[in-house]
């Protein structure tokens, strides 16, 4: 399960999260680790409305929005959560957060393993990190492939 920071202009038309440009590079992402959303991967948002003017949601708005978000944790009953930036990062991990300190590590949320990244509209201002992110989603996925072969 894939949680981003909140919906954006377009997804909240939309009703869907990660459309448009970022929605583009998140699915290529997955694809090149052999995923797709909707098949493999579960998408949701740290926050479930969008802050005015697209600003990053505050602490507040996250924790008036972490039952729901905890809510469909419950039911999708993901093996892995993957924090897509800093708002994600510090709803799942309830602590302030450093992507570039966390990135490569293994966190915890309730029993179930958490990697931190780069949001992607973050990648689309900074395609400097786009390495950095791939290496993150690498790491995800050797932790999957290794929890199948344990299983």
């Amino acid at each position: 399960m894939l949680v981003g920071e909140g919906p954006g202009a377009e997804e909240d038309l939309r009703g869907e999260p990660f459309v448009g440009q970022a929605g583009k590079l998140l699915d290529n992402m997955l694809s090149a680790i052999g995923l797709k959303r909707g098949d493999d991967v579960y998408i949701g948002n740290a926050v479930k409305c969008r802050p005015p003017h697209n600003r990053t949601p505050e602490k507040a708005e996250i924790a008036a929005c972490r039952p729901y978000l905890e809510r469909q944790i419950e039911l999708v009953r993901p093996d892995l959560l993957v924090a897509l930036g800093r708002p994600a990062a510090q709803a799942l991990l309830d602590a302030e957060v450093s992507i570039a300190a966390a990135r490569g590590k293994l966190f915890e949320h309730g029993g179930t393993p958490v990697v931190v990244t780069y949001h992607p509209a973050y990648l689309l201002r900074n395609p400097q990190d786009k390495a950095k992110a791939w290496e993150d989603l690498c790491f995800a996925r050797r932790f999957m492939r290794e929890r199948v072969r344990r299983d």
